[in-house]
């Protein structure tokens, strides 16, 4: 009786805590053509491009140790997961530590606790994600969910110029000469998106495609035409199955859907994989670029080509419910937080979702949160570019995030998830004067008020589509959380990132920083004291001067559009 009792217990505490997964990171440059066209450096790990996907089983640990081969710091981020009690491992570069210096280790921990679904591991520094430090990560359920298999549809875009090129190329100061856009190839699990391999169907099985957007700038849409989808996860959140016909994800975006093969295996079908922006000019065969795969019922079966309506039901997170019924929170504080240009008097074109754009500080904000006593409870202390804002313990916090431009973005969340309560119009008064005389903001098309009924669905990274806004409410764990546009490098290195600063009372009480951190900043010659500028009190001296902002133009109505130049379409507004 007793060698069953502790049997049981044994299998209990296996449940509860996991295994522990070890893996070892050498992060290299590579020289690699990933798209059939282009030679390029770029960055992989044990000398290989694309990167092996991570999976591990809910309520697992994965120890990461990363070897940092590079000839400039870096640091992974396991995007998705919620880093309990250990903020310090969240990997986001001069926020949460100093990042890896060149030439040496160190091992992450990250914790699934009861964490599942499809999430993806990538570094967080700098434009690193865009030169191939990127790869699924897939924390498998602990019980099955009803299906028959899985299958990975891994999407990426890839350009040909160096992350670092592309930064100096974005914020030099403006010639006047506007930057040319480019096309980049897509990717379909680390490959050239024309080279995927068929997917098997058997008939009458269920399939469950766990379709994740790694891509840096645009936007995938995801359709199998005569078969249809059904959203059971968003973002590693469980959702009550919505039947779609296709999915459209933005950058850092993830979705599970579970398809049903056909009764019949007469014919087989084809999978469509659309890369495509808005904000590129439209050209054939370059924007959108479309790339198809096989869905393979019998080998040699006839190819049946399902004509796609012009109207379809795509996955809509706004009218998702979580499986887990977790109740919509009150609003303890709002913030609203505005996407605008920021046109620098000495004509560098940034970005800012508060006041001024983002910009590191030379204290990574963890540190000052632990250091400061206090005045840690003060936002200066965190320099006026790292726009933080401090949010009190357990506080529910209702963001407002508005896109006042023709641009779309898609704003990622660290240190949680947030409910999706409302989507709806910037009021015409806030909107961005567009740059082109011949636009009129008399064109934006008409967008209606959406809200949640029931129960709200959750996610980390939320599309915000042009001229419009998204309210959703979170409630973080104590730490330190970047809240940033994932449209990389092109938005959130240019200034679309601001900081929460959640509880620093609490994480000086509980927190104990692992030496390793300090020791990564000491070898840099990083502070890990003071505020945002390794001072004492609202001291800033030695940060870099504040930038100035450009008058800003008269917006263009009906009346204001240039004589002689009809007013230009705007872009149309996704659903």
């Amino acid at each position: 009786m007793r060698k069953a009792m502790y049997a049981v217990l044994a299998l209990l505490v296996h449940l509860c805590v996991g295994e522990y997964v070890r893996l070892t990171w050498n992060i290299t440059y590579v020289q690699v053509n990933r798209d059939g066209h282009v030679d390029r450096l770029a960055i992989g790990v044990n000398n290989k491009l694309p990167i092996a996907p991570v999976y591990i089983t809910q309520g697992d640990t994965l120890f990461l140790t990363v070897h940092n081969m590079l000839d400039v710091p870096t640091a992974i981020h396991a995007h998705g997961l919620v880093q309990t009690n250990m903020p310090y491992m969240d990997g986001s570069s001069m926020i949460t530590q100093c990042g890896i210096p060149p030439n040496s280790s160190f091992t992450y921990e990250i914790r699934s606790n009861s964490q599942s679904g499809t999430f993806f591991l990538h570094s967080h520094h700098m434009g690193q994600l865009a030169d191939g430090l990127r790869t699924p990560f897939i924390i498998r359920e602990k019980y099955p969910l009803g299906y028959d298999e899985d299958v990975l549809v891994a999407l990426e875009d890839w350009y040909a110029t160096d992350s670092r090129d592309k930064l100096v190329e974005l914020l030099a100061p403006d010639t006047n000469t506007p930057l040319s856009p480019t096309f980049p190839f897509g990717l379909i699990n680390g490959f050239n998106g024309n080279d995927t391999k068929a997917v098997k169907f058997e008939r009458g099985k269920k399939y469950r495609f766990r379709v994740l957007s790694m891509s840096t700038t645009e936007y995938w849409k995801f359709t199998i035409p005569g078969h249809k989808l059904e959203v059971v996860e968003a973002d590693g959140v469980m959702c009550e199955p919505q039947l779609v016909d296709g999915l459209d994800l933005a950058p850092a975006q993830r979705y599970s859907v579970v398809v049903t093969a056909r009764d019949s295996d007469e014919f087989n079908f084809v999978y469509n994989c659309t890369l495509y922006a808005d904000f590129v000019p439209r050209i054939k065969g370059l924007n959108p670029r479309v790339y198809t795969g096989l869905i393979e019922y019998k080998q040699g079966a006839p190819i049946k080509h399902v004509k796609v309506e012009d109207q379809i039901e795509w996955a809509d997170d706004v009218s998702m419910h979580a499986l887990d019924n977790e109740a919509v929170f009150g609003v303890d504080r709002q913030i609203e937080l505005a996407m605008r240009g920021f046109l620098t008097t000495d004509k560098r074109r940034l970005r800012r979702l508060g006041t001024l754009p983002y910009a590191e500080p030379h204290v990574p904000s963890i540190f000052t949160a632990m250091s400061m006593g206090a005045l840690a409870m003060d936002s200066r202390v965190y320099g006026p570019q790292t726009q933080a804002y401090v949010i009190g313990f357990n506080q529910s916090v209702e963001l407002v995030i508005k896109n006042t431009q023709g641009q779309t973005h898609s704003q990622h969340q660290h240190g949680g998830t947030f409910q999706i309560i409302e989507r709806g119009p910037v009021d015409h008064s806030e909107l961005e004067p567009p740059p082109d005389p011949r636009f009129s903001l008399d064109d934006v098309p008409k967008i209606p008020v959406r809200t949640f009924t029931g129960v709200p669905m959750r996610r980390d990274t939320i599309d915000v589509p042009p001229f419009s806004y998204v309210k959703v409410r979170l409630r973080m764990e104590s730490g330190i959380w970047l809240h940033h546009c994932h449209l990389s490098p092109a938005h959130d290195v240019a200034g679309l990132s601001v900081t929460f600063v959640v509880a620093p009372d609490v994480m000086q009480k509980t927190l104990n920083i692992p030496r390793v951190f300090y020791e990564q900043c000491e070898m840099q010659g990083i502070k890990t004291e003071g505020n945002a500028a390794g001072n004492w009190g609202f001291d800033m001296t030695g940060l870099p001067p504040v930038p100035v902002e450009m008058p800003a133009p008269k917006a263009q109505g009906a009346q204001g559009a240039a004589q002689g130049a009809p007013a230009k379409a705007l872009p149309k507004v996704p659903k």
